[in-house]
């Protein structure tokens, strides 16, 4: 190594030495505990799949995960069958009777999404699960199907340490407002604009 690298090399530890040292009193600042509201939206894929990854992860940690899925409930998907094999440690309740576009009854629909929101104020206001995944319930608060005053009224009213993962596109500015960590997928290039179907193990 010639002596320019090794300037390069002394210069570029040094940088990291002044980073490391600014990053630790930032995080030395950093002292709440608490359990997030969530929010998963956009127009972008990847927005269940990532409260899916959080879903794993928890498990990893040893918490109890309970999922209510708004939507989806006549897709066999890939994320279900997995989590299931994960027993006592996760909850899935399936209440979903498919897309508005495929099931064109919109009193059904209604009657699906308060169904499926009893489920989740249930696991939401219980001791446990310690993370609770409420995929596609903005498509539920798009349409009027729920009130999103009494999603954000339940949230707050949740055990201080249990997380909510709230996930579909058009989330509505109230709970964008109550949550404490809002993420937007944003699409920049999607197959099926190629005439490419939905894809097992990537779609569902």
């Amino acid at each position: 190594m010639s002596e320019a690298d090794d300037d390069i090399n002394r210069r570029a530890n040094e940088k990291s030495r002044i980073r490391k040292e600014a990053r630790d009193r930032m995080l030395a600042t950093k002292t709440v505990e608490k359990g997030l509201v969530i929010v998963h939206t956009g127009k972008g894929k990847g927005k269940s799949t990532a409260a899916f990854g959080l879903a794993l992860r928890a498990i990893g940690q040893g918490f109890k995960v309970g999922v209510v899925q708004f939507v989806k409930g006549r897709w066999e998907s890939g994320e279900r069958e997995a989590l299931a094999r994960f027993g006592d440690s996760i909850a899935i309740a399936v209440m979903g009777e498919g897309f508005t576009w495929e099931t064109q009854d919109r009193a059904r629909d209604i009657k699906a999404a308060e169904a499926a929101w009893a489920a989740a104020k249930e696991m939401i206001l219980a001791p446990t699960p310690d993370l609770v995944v409420l995929d596609e319930i903005n498509i539920a608060l798009r349409y009027d199907y729920l009130p999103v005053a009494d999603v954000v009224a339940t949230l707050a009213k949740k055990p201080a340490m249990k997380h909510v993962v709230l996930t579909g596109r058009n989330a509505p500015a109230e709970l964008i407002a109550a949550a404490d960590l809002v993420t937007e997928m944003t699409e920049i290039k999607h197959p099926f604009r190629a005439g490419v179907k939905a894809q097992r193990g990537i779609e569902f």
